[in-house]
C-alpha cells in the first residue's frame, strides 16, 4: 500500500485457485495484434470465485475515473482532442496500461463487492471485460515481455504484497518473486528482468534478477512511476529529494549511472514518455510536456479545466503515440 497516497490497497482475504475456462462465465476475448511481428493472440481470461466471502475495505480509496485522449502530430506538434471517459463504475478506476497493439488497455478496478480486480477496455468496440475475479487484490495490470502473462500487484489474505502473474493461456496464477515484498508498482525491463517500487522506511527502486530473484537497491525515497525511456536502455524514475525537490531521473541499465532529467510539476510524481522521446507530466487539471533535447523547463500542453476535470492524476501514452490515457478525480 501506499502510504499518503490516493490508491491505497484494501486487504481481502481467502484464497482461489484460478481457473480460466472459457465456459465459465462470457468470455472474455482480448486480441492482440503485435504489428512489428504480426502475431495475433488471443486472450480468454476468467476465475474461479472462492466461497469463502472477502472481507469488505474499511477505507477505500476516492473515486476515479479514466479518460481516453486521442493524440495526433501536426507539424511536429502534439495536437489532443477531447478527453473521452471509458469507466462508467463510480468508483476507483485506476493504474491505466496500454497493450501493445494499443487497441485496447488494462486496469484496476474496485466494485461493489471492494475489491480490486483487473479489467479490459477495447478502444474500438467501446466495451469493457471482467478479467480476473478473486478474493485477493490485483493491482497494477502489465503485460509481460513475452507477452504470455499479465503481471499483478497482488494483496494476499494475510495483507502481503507481492508480484504474481497470470498465463494468458490459461491455468493457475504464478508467484513471480518469493521473497521480495511489500512490492508497490512493477515495471519489466526484459524477460528476466524486473524494475520494482519496494515499499519500506524509505521506499526503494530495485532491480531484480528475476530467475535468482537477486536484488540491487538503486534509488531511494522514489515516487511511484517507473518508466523505460524510449530507444534506450535506460529507466526512469522519481527521487524525492526533498519535500520541496522531487526529480525526474534515469538510471542506465548497463553501467547504473543516474542522471537528473528535470525538476518534476510542483507535488506532481505521475509522468509518462512519448514513443519519440518526450515527457508528458499532469498538474491540477494541466498536461504539460518536456523535451529533454530541446526544453528547459515544462511547458503547458492543454487544460482540462473546461471539459469538466478537476484533478488529473496518472497517465500514459499507447505504444503508437495516438492515445493519451488519464486519471482523473
Amino acid at each position: 500500500m501506499i502510504s499518503g497516497r490516493s490508491d491505497r490497497r484494501p486487504r481481502k482475504r481467502g484464497g482461489c485457485r484460478a481457473n480460466f475456462k472459457s465456459g465459465h462465465y462470457k468470455s472474455p476475448l482480448l486480441i492482440m495484434t503485435n504489428l512489428r511481428y504480426s502475431v495475433l493472440l488471443i486472450f480468454i481470461l476468467s476465475v474461479t470465485l472462492s466461497a469463502q466471502t472477502p472481507s469488505p475495505s474499511p477505507s477505500p480509496p476516492p473515486a476515479s475515473d479514466i479518460y481516453l485522449i486521442p493524440a495526433t502530430n501536426v507539424a511536429g506538434q502534439m495536437k489532443l482532442d477531447q478527453p473521452a471517459k471509458i469507466t462508467e463504475w463510480t468508483g476507483y478506476n485506476n493504474q491505466p496500461f496500454f497493450l501493445p497493439d494499443g487497441k485496447s488497455l488494462l486496469y484496476t478496478s474496485i466494485r461493489a463487492d471492494k475489491q480490486a480486480d483487473i479489467y479490459l477496455y477495447d478502444i474500438a468496440r467501446r466495451s469493457t471485460t471482467r478479467i480476473t475475479q478473486t478474493p485477493e487484490s490485483e493491482y497494477s495490470p502489465t503485460l509481460t515481455p513475452d507477452g504470455g502473462f499479465v503481471s499483478v500487484v497482488r494483496v494476499e489474505a494475510d495483507g502481503t504484497q507481492r508480484l504474481w502473474k497470470f498465463p494468458i493461456g490459461g491455468g493457475d496464477p504464478v508467484l513471480v518473486l518469493d521473497k521480495i515484498k511489500p512490492v508497490g508498482y512493477h515495471t519489466w525491463i526484459d524477460q528476466n528482468t524486473l524494475a520494482l517500487y519496494v515499499l519500506g522506511q524509505p521506499n526503494t527502486l530495485q532491480i531484480v534478477d528475476v530467475p535468482s530473484g537477486k536484488s540491487e537497491v538503486i534509488a531511494q525515497n522514489i515516487g511511484r512511476t517507473l518508466r523505460r525511456v524510449p530507444k534506450q536502455d535506460k529507466l526512469s524514475f522519481v527521487n524525492r529529494v526533498s519535500a520541496q525537490e522531487w526529480l525526474i531521473k534515469e538510471v542506465d541499465l548497463k553501467t547504473r549511472q543516474i542522471t537528473t532529467l528535470v525538476k518534476t510539476l510542483p507535488g506532481s510524481e505521475d509522468y509518462a514518455w512519448t514513443p519519440s522521446g518526450v515527457l508528458l507530466m499532469t498538474k491540477d487539471t494541466k498536461l504539460f510536456k518536456f523535451d529533454p533535447l530541446k526544453d528547459s523547463d515544462w511547458k503547458e500542453l492543454t487544460d482540462f479545466f473546461q471539459s469538466g476535470l478537476r484533478t488529473v492524476t496518472r497517465v500514459i501514452v499507447s505504444p503508437q503515440g495516438d492515445w493519451i490515457a488519464i486519471v482523473a478525480h
